[in-house]
């Protein structure tokens, strides 16, 4: 067989996301041009590597294999990269980070200050949910993570680095917005705002009110902080929110944050990285960026 790299970068790609569309985009690439990699890739195979019912893409028993091997391949010729990097030092390297929603707040600043001391590193940071960022841990596909709940795998450690209290939110005419002192039964009586399902946030709430044996009312689905403040702001309903997320908006007087016994919800931020992973030298610097520096930098 003679496979190229570029082959299987589409295949990974296709095999992650199950769509030519978003691997295409992930890639850079033209929809055609992946397809063609593709069926160059099965023809060296000798056999079918995916297969189409309806508008979903799945792989085939062959598929599955070929991809298992592919991200092995893949992931010891970044490592490969990383070696090099580090011989050259931290300038020409890479860092490729992953980061829940929520951390999207305070994450850019972060970037900025390591991209100003090491400008020549080229550097990515995919924001999603907590579920995603999960899977791209496990599956070595980034070199860290920026999380708010610490997962429980085996596979993963976590290191904590910055408090993540956690608050509930109302417009400022809310009928709790000035009491002092609210009793968690009040929060039966509302509805709230909640991100899709998999998000952090949305765990720490859905256990908070079973931990405190609260009945949770929810409304509208959002799939953003930013449309979670838009719709309390709108009075659609109350949000739990970081308060690094509300930080402007309460300042200005547009939400508030409510008393409520019980909280707010200590939590904090964590790097999260898979156990055994090989950091290039610029992964390593931004690590100790986070560990060492990024209460005082954020504080500024």
């Amino acid at each position: 067989m003679h496979l190229t790299l570029r082959q299987l970068q589409c295949f990974s790609a296709v095999a992650r996301n199950l769509s030519y569309t978003r691997a295409a985009e992930e890639l850079h690439l033209t929809q055609p041009a992946v397809s063609m990699q593709i069926r160059q890739l099965e023809q060296q195979a000798g056999l079918a590597l995916t297969e189409q019912f309806g508008k979903q893409i799945h792989l085939t028993e062959a598929g599955t294999e070929v991809y298992r091997y592919a991200r092995s391949i893949l992931q010891q010729v970044e490592e490969m990269d990383d070696v090099l990097d580090k011989l050259k030092g931290v300038a020409g390297g890479r860092l490729k980070i992953a980061a829940i929603s929520s951390a999207n707040y305070f994450a850019p600043r972060l970037l900025g200050t390591f991209y100003q001391r090491f400008p020549d590193v080229s550097v990515s940071m995919d924001v999603t949910n907590q579920k995603a960022v999960l899977k791209q841990i496990v599956e070595n596909e980034v070199d860290m993570a920026i999380m708010g709940q610490p997962p429980k795998d085996s596979q993963v450690e976590a290191i904590p680095f910055m408090d993540n209290p956690l608050i509930i939110v109302a417009p400022p005419e809310h009928r709790l917005a000035k009491r002092k002192r609210i009793a968690q039964k009040e929060l039966e009586k509302e509805v709230f705002l909640v991100r899709e399902p998999g998000s952090g946030t949305r765990g720490a709430m859905e256990r908070f009110f079973r931990e405190q044996k609260l009945k949770l009312t929810t409304g509208m689905g959002m799939g953003s902080l930013s449309s979670i403040k838009q719709g309390v702001r709108a009075g659609l309903g109350l949000g739990l929110l970081p308060r690094d997320a509300v930080q402007v908006e309460l300042g200005i007087g547009h939400l508030v944050e409510l008393k409520v016994k019980g909280l707010p919800i200590e939590r904090q931020w964590y790097v999260v990285l898979h156990k055994g992973k090989r950091l290039s030298l610029a992964a390593e610097e931004f690590k100790s960026l986070l560990i060492n520096e990024a209460v005082e930098l954020l504080s500024d």
